[in-house]
């Protein structure tokens, strides 16, 4: 056996501290988490594991028994390109995954929040095939390959040309199928590799923050993934029987028709009804309706295209395939009808505190919302592109592909205007703001540099700005409200498409708005959403290869994934599912072997490291120690996620590891910030008793003057790691030796 095996393997020798780094969105590698020469691997894998310096380093080991281990997980979430380029055409539904998170902490509407969310985000599926389906079969089989101009030099579509409707409809279903069987499959995968990594059970935290990672996702997620992929085939029937039906709807149409609708109803019903599909891991009996239901969905679906195929009516041709604009339409009835019905219950049902307000209740709302508005954007995108890209300059407009449905035109509009207003808005409130957040900025760096030298002036004037461009993040709440209210607008406005209106014709007709602008507007808001999505694959690129690029964009990318996937199996996996049941065996392992941990944790890896805490039973949380450093605990996860994280939370993690506990902000971090108090100079706690000992602000930058022997001033590290600070060593050297005391005996 190799000696890294060995160490791998075997307990090795017992040292006094442990301190293990887990590293946020910004730091990719195991070295720059320890801030130290080359490192090897004790434990894990490429895609998480844990490193050490290696031995023969002379800076191997921190000073008086400290062992300095590091996690790295950063490819959980990403990986390679190829997977982060996927991850963001899945980023519709990370967002409507992640709404389920978003509820509110009243437990009286979380059922009815569950049901509505999951519902929303069956109908993004249900998009989704639609969206191919007019691709493939409204754009391609029923008009370009009925019409000469379509395909003239065009080979690779010409072999169709000329076929029965029924034939071309039926093999170019193939293409939304195949679409579903590759989400359907990719879907699958994650939980295999997950699967290996499971926490221990006993004696963890009661609260739901406690449940990540500990509960076992996979059986919910193959519950989900079955109703999602029988839904998504069922809508592909219903898109082709309506074009089936067109010339009159035989018997053996109209009982394909009752089947299929039987199937949609059933998925409706598991899914409303969160005390059936939230069943145990154990219960094993829905997992064979479930499966049974898709299996019913997939045959039905060859049973109608062969019906499709076979049948004896003749179609009536031109135009638009037959009732696909309708049932699109009607779709986004259906989303817009249960976008405010979500909005109502949050909105009735919300926690009431005046102290405690998150995103106003609408956290779930917004979310959804906003998923739905980046699904149809991307939908109507892909069906406008394929379309122009036939049309090909054809000489009249009622060429056989001469545009996309209706409804997708309302969609581009209704996506260009919300997108328009709310980008005017976040300018409203940028100016309107800045002169609260500059003063705000200003008494802090007063208070911090009270007699700066003359020459420090420009340098106190990029200290405010960052300051204040760091405090505008609580200026994006009311905003992320506002985008929820206008893209489910949005999707309002194109449920007018049932009228078989088009955006010119009504916007001319009843606001006076030339026909020809808004025809015009449409087509740059469609470029617009090009523009989104290809700065959305570019940026999911740089993220994965350029660190600096990673803190802006790795933030939320990573806050999307940290959930477990409980409303759309189709989302990216969860990392919280591996990394927190890895760091909480590998703590159990350490303390087992007679070492004390001192577990850090950076932006992100606070988090996991605060779930981690929660699962850990008594006997070893008694043996450890927090440090959080930029840790977007308070700030963002406990308004975004308010029945997850709360105060009552907080404060059981403390009580977990003996209050030894230590959190360092600094007030330039647009993502972190303090956990209970901010405490700062001249500003009296806003907590009493152990809870007021953990926040700790670290004054940024150190100075605004350079140093001796220095060109430059200190930098402003904003929501960089501290580990090179050398504060962040003496908050660590004050844990180790919290940890060293002889346990309290308690009162005899």
């Amino acid at each position: 056996m190799s000696d890294a095996a060995a160490r791998r393997s075997g307990p090795g020798t017992s040292d006094d501290v442990v301190e293990l780094r887990v590293h946020g969105a910004a730091s990719a590698g195991a070295g720059q988490a320890l801030d130290l020469p080359p490192v090897e691997q004790v434990a894990g894998d490429r895609n998480g594991g844990f490193y050490r310096p290696r031995h023969r380093c002379p800076n191997a080991g921190a000073a008086d028994g400290v062992t300095v281990e590091a996690y790295r997980w950063g490819d959980l979430p990403s990986g390679t390109v190829g997977r982060t380029l996927s991850l963001v055409f899945l980023l519709p539904f990370m967002l409507a995954n992640l709404a389920i998170w978003m509820r509110p902490g009243n437990h009286g509407s979380d059922a009815t929040v569950r049901a509505l969310c999951r519902l929303l985000a069956l109908t993004l599926t249900a998009l989704y095939v639609l969206a191919f389906a007019g691709v493939a079969l409204d754009l391609v089989a029923w008009r370009c390959l009925a019409s000469p101009h379509c395909l003239a030099g065009r080979s690779w579509l010409s072999w169709l040309g000329g076929r029965p409707t029924g034939l071309r409809l039926a093999v170019l279903a193939l293409v939304p199928a195949a679409a579903v069987g590759l989400v359907w499959r990719a879907s699958t995968r994650p939980g295999r590799v997950f699967d290996a990594f499971r926490p221990p059970e006993a004696e963890v935290s009661g609260h739901r923050l406690g449940t990540v990672g500990r509960w076992d996702a996979e059986p919910l997620v193959g519950r989900l993934r079955s109703v999602h992929v029988a839904a998504a085939f069922a809508t592909l029937d219903v898109t082709l029987l309506a074009a089936r039906a067109s010339p009159g709807a035989s018997a053996g149409t109209v009982a394909l028709a009752v089947l299929t609708g039987a199937v949609l109803a059933a998925c409706v019903v598991l899914l409303c009804t969160p005390a059936l599909i939230d069943r145990a891991a154990g219960d094993r009996r829905l997992d064979r309706v479930t499966s049974t239901l898709r299996t019913v969905a997939v045959v039905l679906t060859v049973v109608v295209a062969v019906h499709v195929l076979a049948g004896p009516a003749r179609w009536h041709e031109g135009g638009g395939l037959p009732g696909y604009d309708a049932i699109l339409t009607w779709l986004f009835v259906t989303q817009t009808t249960l976008l405010a019905a979500l909005g109502a219950v949050l909105l009735w049902r919300r926690d009431r505190r005046p102290d405690d307000t998150p995103l106003f209740g609408l956290g779930a709302l917004a979310s959804t919302a906003a998923a739905i508005g980046l699904a149809v954007a991307y939908s109507a995108e892909m069906v406008y592109r394929v379309a122009d890209f036939l049309d090909r300059n054809a000489p009249t407009a009622a060429g056989p592909a001469a545009g996309p449905s209706r409804a997708y035109i309302w969609a581009i509009y209704g996506f260009f205007r919300a997108a328009l207003v709310t980008l005017v808005v976040a300018g409203l409130v940028t100016l309107a703001s800045r002169p609260g957040r500059f003063r705000a900025a200003a008494a802090i760096v007063a208070r911090d540099h009270p007699d700066p030298p003359a020459e420090a002036g420009p340098r106190l004037r990029q200290v405010r700005r960052a300051i204040a461009k760091a405090r505008f993040t609580e200026s994006l709440i009311p905003l992320a409200v506002v985008y929820a209210c206008l893209a489910g607008l949005g999707t309002a406005t194109t449920t007018i498409g049932v009228l078989g209106l088009r955006p010119g014709d009504v916007l001319e007709r009843y606001a006076g708005v030339p026909a020809d602008l808004v025809t015009f507007a449409i087509a740059f808001g469609s470029w617009v959403i090009a523009a989104i999505i290809l700065g959305l694959v570019v940026g999911a690129i740089f993220a994965y290869r350029t660190v600096e690029f990673r803190r802006h964009v790795g933030v939320l990318w990573d806050l999307g994934t940290f959930w477990p996937r409980a409303a759309h199996p189709f989302a990216p996996p969860c990392y919280a599912e591996r990394a927190v049941p890895e760091l909480t065996r590998r703590i159990t392992y350490l303390v087992g072997r007679g070492d004390a941990v001192l577990l850090t944790g950076h932006s992100h890896g606070s988090v996991l490291a605060a779930a981690t805490v929660l699962q850990l039973p008594p006997r070893i949380s008694a043996r450890v120690a927090l440090l959080t450093h930029a840790a977007p605990l308070r700030r963002l996860y406990a308004r975004l996620f308010p029945a997850y994280l709360d105060d009552d939370v907080l404060r059981e993690i403390g009580a977990r590891v003996g209050w030894r506990w230590l959190n360092l902000w600094r007030d330039t971090d647009p993502v972190g910030g303090w956990i209970f108090s901010p405490h700062r100079p001249g500003a009296p706690a806003t907590v009493g008793g152990p809870a007021a000992a953990v926040d700790r602000r670290l004054r940024d930058p150190v100075e605004v003057v350079a140093p001796p022997g220095d060109s430059v001033p200190p930098p402003i590290q904003a929501h960089r790691p501290c580990e090179a600070d050398r504060r962040f060593a003496q908050a660590a050297r004050e844990l180790v030796e919290r940890l060293r005391e002889p346990p309290d005996p308690g009162p005899r």
